[in-house]
């Protein structure tokens, strides 16, 4: 019913900077609050950056001062502009956000298919 969407990634340069996207469409009450994960090979999933509804963001220690999360709550999406990348970003970066389908209930949390970032020397 609920699908979550990312865009954006690619190869880019240590140093570089790549922007994703991801929107979530489908039958959506609301949306509480969106994050991305990534998760490098052979690693466990981590977050990298999370907003919540009203602004607040949280952020992974290693992409402290590098990347911004932001959202745009009338198009149902989520961004994460990336700067001054570095290979060990080289990962898979997940979409997550949590979603309420009836006005009443509670959210639970929808995962994008995943979009790959790698980063080289």
């Amino acid at each position: 019913q609920v699908e979550l969407v990312e865009s954006g990634g690619g190869l880019v340069q240590a140093g570089g900077s790549l922007r994703l996207s991801c929107a979530a469409s489908g039958t959506i009450f609301s949306i509480n609050t969106m994050g991305w994960y990534r998760q490098p090979p052979g690693k466990q999933r981590e977050l990298v950056a999370s907003i919540t509804t009203g602004g607040g963001t949280n952020y992974g220690d290693s992409v402290k001062g590098r990347f911004t999360i932001s959202r745009d709550n009338a198009k149902n999406t989520v961004y994460l502009q990336m700067v001054s990348l570095r290979p060990d970003d080289t990962a898979a970066y997940y979409c997550k956000a949590n979603i309420r389908l009836r006005i009443r209930a509670a959210g639970s949390d929808y995962w994008g298919q995943g979009t790959q970032v790698t980063v080289s020397p």
